[in-house]
């Protein structure tokens, strides 16, 4: 029973939220209505200021790897703030930024041993696609400037980032656009185009898309693993084998969007590593502190560098807290962890149960397909299995936004249910989770998607 203090606490932060704080993606003047008011962690789990528990399955945003609560990070970035609490790596440099430089180095696949730290993950994208630009200028190909990444797929915010994603929605409000970003279809092997001979068809339209716009022009290919918009696309077998062949070919770069899936989320390091194939860049953060610090790493080849290495060139970017002290110390120790505690293989022992508890419900008419990969996975929801008809936008709003959020809240769950593309409900808990989790999280979405099924035959 939650005490009359605590109400009018929680009502108190509400207004004030109403009134003061601007939410991420989130509309503004709504909170009183039920804006849950995040406390406190520990493990897989969070709590509300009004004592609610809830199973964060989607670690905070794909990003508390190592879940809540680990002192070992707090006492980290203790230790740092104490001893140097801030210092840029702009011309100078500090123990803990070249430390963990160093660590990444020995990790990526490949010649990845240049490190380019950010604040985060859109700064990592940013900063990705204005090396390539400088890079071609310097090797004497200053017409390669373009871009090309996927439909539907989520690469950022900032304007760059946000022109090489492909959710049209929510790049309209800002265009005009950094021109230049190309698109092609994204892997939806659920809903594979009639004109798709085979599922050679997603790497092939890469290569088309190349000698469209003409070889000469084109800088990069930016691709998640496994993509998140859409709900967690998995590539077709060979798909990035092909696609590194194809940008070999045309000299293009290959950038692995890796903000979600390095450091465990697909059961390994990386998730090129998972899948097999070598980048020229990847693109990371979340994960890298577990979220208890802002902190991002473009994680960049030899090659690359080597035009800057050695000469008065300068990679003409940077951010004031980049490779941030704290930061810093905070994912030197989140990797302690990562290696005490076998995260990666955690993950890979237990996906075939993460994948099995969510299996389980395709008994349920409304479940169209389940897909993902380690702890990474999306179910989609139909309005028809048998024929795969889709919700309308209208009735997908209603499914996501009407009921199946909060119901799943009350329930005690948080995981994503998510609208752009068909409507998908994401799981992506902490590295640490394990088969009480998955039960927890199987119980939740039986009871919710079988009561979306009779809340989606009432009239709208």
């Amino acid at each position: 029973m939650v005490s009359a203090a605590a109400s009018d606490t929680n009502f108190a932060l509400a207004e004030q939220a109403d009134r003061h704080l601007w939410g991420h993606f989130s509309s503004l003047g709504r909170s009183v209505d039920g804006m849950p008011i995040i406390e406190r962690g520990d493990g897989c789990y969070v709590w509300d200021n009004l004592g609610n528990q809830f199973l964060d399955g989607l670690a905070g945003l794909y990003t508390t790897q190592v879940g809540y609560g680990r002192t070992e990070l707090a006492k980290a970035a203790g230790e740092q703030a104490a001893e140097l609490g801030f210092f840029p790596i702009w011309t100078y440099a500090h123990p803990k930024a070249i430390e963990l430089a160093a660590r990444l180095a020995a990790l990526t696949p490949g010649d990845l041993n240049r490190v380019f730290f950010t604040s985060g993950g859109s700064e990592c994208v940013e900063s990705a696609w204005k090396l390539a630009r400088q890079f071609f200028k310097l090797t004497g190909e200053p017409l390669r400037t373009k871009v090309i990444s996927r439909n539907l797929s989520y690469h950022g915010t900032s304007m760059g980032a946000l022109s090489i994603t492909g959710l049209s929605a929510i790049k309209s409000p800002f265009e005009p656009l950094v021109p230049g970003a190309i698109k092609v279809p994204h892997t939806d092997l659920y809903r594979t185009p009639q004109h798709a001979k085979d599922e050679s068809y997603f790497a092939e339209e890469i290569e088309q898309a190349i000698l469209r716009e003409g070889p000469e022009t084109i800088a990069a290919v930016f691709l998640e693993p496994v993509q998140n918009a859409g709900g967690c696309l998995v590539p077709p077998d060979g798909y990035f084998q092909r696609v590194r062949e194809i940008c070999d070919t045309h000299g293009v770069l290959l950038v692995s969007d890796e903000v979600i899936c390095a450091y465990g989320r697909l059961g390994a390091m990386f998730g090129s590593e998972r899948l097999g194939y070598i980048p020229d860049i990847i693109t990371s953060a979340k994960g890298l502190t577990s979220g208890y610090s802002p902190l991002g790493a473009m994680l960049v080849s030899d090659r690359l560098a080597e035009p800057f290495a050695g000469t008065d060139e300068q990679f003409l970017h940077g951010y004031t807290f980049a490779g941030h002290p704290v930061s810093c110390a905070v994912a030197l120790a989140n990797l302690d962890i990562f290696d005490q505690e076998d995260l990666c293989g955690n993950v890979v022992a237990n996906e075939a149960g993460f994948r099995a508890s969510l299996d389980d419900l395709l008994d349920l008419p409304i479940v169209g397909d389940v897909r993902g990969m380690g702890y990474f996975y999306g179910i989609e929801l139909v309005k028809d299995r048998d024929s795969k008809e889709p919700f309308s936008s209208d009735e997908a709003e209603r499914l996501l936004r009407g009921f199946l959020t909060l119901r799943m809240a009350e329930l005690g769950l948080i995981c994503r249910a998510d609208g752009r593309g068909e409507p998908v409900i994401q799981l992506a808990p902490p590295l640490i989770a394990g088969p009480d989790e998955f039960e927890v999280m199987n119980r939740v979405l039986r009871q919710v998607l079988t009561e979306a099924m009779v809340e989606m035959a009432k009239p709208a």
